[in-house]
């Protein structure tokens, strides 16, 4: 049987990639929100938590309304001959979309369980908004930032209804494991379905359990710095 690995190697260049920008981007997000008192932080927390309860199928209608050919964005890109719907980098945005409010919600959740003394002692220090959110708040909310970026990890790799709608099903270049599965299912071969179910599962897996050791690792050694 010829198995193509390709929806492997795409999945986990999409994954990466969608895991990076997440990381960064959800981290600044949850930061400015802890600190934001502004009479829209409501509004604004429920828009960064939206595509967490909405179907993914409607999280990618959206996008496709945005970066579509009649999209506002779709529109500007085209000027320069760029076309990211039906293409690897819309699958990308698709994880984006999708894994941000993990990352979101998680990592505030664990800046606001930081002593606020302790940050503000560090501003009386002179210690610049920039080094305080550095080198005071992710060392300490490291945990839960962690936890965070598993769990987008782990959003990111198991994406199927937003990556369909704006990336399709082109095998090689933008077929991802859970779309394999889904239409291996479809065309009744089971045997390629399961292959693809257990490798998702191996490399999800494989993945949350390195974090969760590193983490446990950085936590004993901070634990013995501690105690020196």
């Amino acid at each position: 049987m010829n198995f193509d690995l390709s929806p492997a190697w795409i999945s986990i260049k999409v994954t990466f990639i969608a895991t990076i920008i997440v990381f960064f981007l959800g981290l600044s997000i949850a930061w400015w929100m802890t600190n934001y008192r502004g009479r829209w932080q409501g509004l604004l927390d429920g828009i960064f938590t939206l595509p967490l309860v909405l179907p993914p199928t409607v999280a990618g209608f959206g996008i496709l309304l945005l970066i579509g050919k009649h999209g506002p964005v779709g529109k500007f890109l085209n000027l320069f001959g760029v076309n990211i719907i039906f293409s690897w980098y819309a699958a990308v945005i698709a994880s984006v979309v999708v894994a941000f409010p993990l990352m979101y919600k998680t990592s505030r959740g664990a800046f606001e369980q930081i002593d606020a003394n302790i940050l503000n002692a560090a501003r009386t220090l002179g210690v610049s908004e920039w080094k305080v959110f550095w080198r005071v708040s992710v060392p300490l909310a490291w945990p839960g930032i962690a936890a965070a970026t598993a769990l987008s990890f782990a959003r990111s790799m198991g994406e199927f209804g937003a990556t369909l709608m704006v990336a399709g099903s082109i095998p090689g270049q933008t077929q991802t494991i859970p779309i394999a599965i889904y239409f291996a299912t479809l065309g009744g071969d089971m045997r390629v379905a399961l292959i693809w179910v257990l490798i998702i599962l191996a490399i999800s897996l494989t993945v949350i359990v390195l974090m969760n050791y590193w983490n446990s690792a950085q936590s004993k050694l901070k634990l013995g710095a501690g105690r020196k």
